[in-house]
């Protein structure tokens, strides 16, 4: 909401109007005097009608909502409401699946040991990521050994965290810190 005062409007009105009788008699002052007082109620309606004109100009250009004009005391209140998107808009496509490196055709076997709970959240991810384990694995085996890859190991100890905790699961240990790869 946007306040308006028109006081300074008429004021200007008023002093505009004496001025122009300045080169009159006294007697032209002294009635120019009495007709700007008895037009102040006069001319902060035409202002009001004419605000309230444009604003009804301005909702009739939006696609959606309203620009309306309130009188409130001496002054205007501007209420600007513009409506929700009626429509949602579409999701992003998901991101592509990263670009396989050149292969060299040989597969190689390994035997990785990890705990249980570690093997469920991978397989969590994996099946979020419509892929099996293991490529969900050497997806991310890959990523970590690319030349453009980044090791990030960053200690938020010091960070205040509101609400949840994304560390309280490892406060036995007594370090909040963030490590991975990008």
């Amino acid at each position: 909401m946007v306040h308006m005062d028109i006081t300074p409007y008429v004021d200007t009105l008023r002093r505009d109007l004496l001025a122009a009788a300045e080169a009159g008699s006294d007697e032209l002052k002294q009635a120019a005097e009495r007709l700007t007082y008895a037009l102040d109620p006069s001319a902060r309606l035409a202002l009001m009608e004419a605000i309230s004109h444009a604003a009804a100009e301005i909702t009739a250009e939006l696609p959606e909502g309203s620009v309306d004009v309130r009188l409130v005391g001496r002054e205007l209140d501007f209420v600007v409401e513009i409506a929700p998107p009626s429509e949602m808009p579409a999701p992003p496509p998901p991101p592509a699946p990263p670009v396989p490196e050149e292969e060299d055709g040989d597969l190689a076997r390994i035997t990785l040991r990890i705990p249980e709970a570690v093997k469920a959240r991978a397989e969590e991810k994996a099946a979020a990521a419509g892929q099996s384990l293991n490529t969900w694995m050497v997806g991310v085996v890959r990523n970590a050994t690319s030349e453009h890859s980044i090791n990030v190991d960053i200690d938020l100890s010091s960070v205040p965290f509101v609400g949840y905790d994304p560390f309280a699961a490892n406060r036995k240990q007594g370090n909040r810190r963030m490590t991975g790869w990008l």
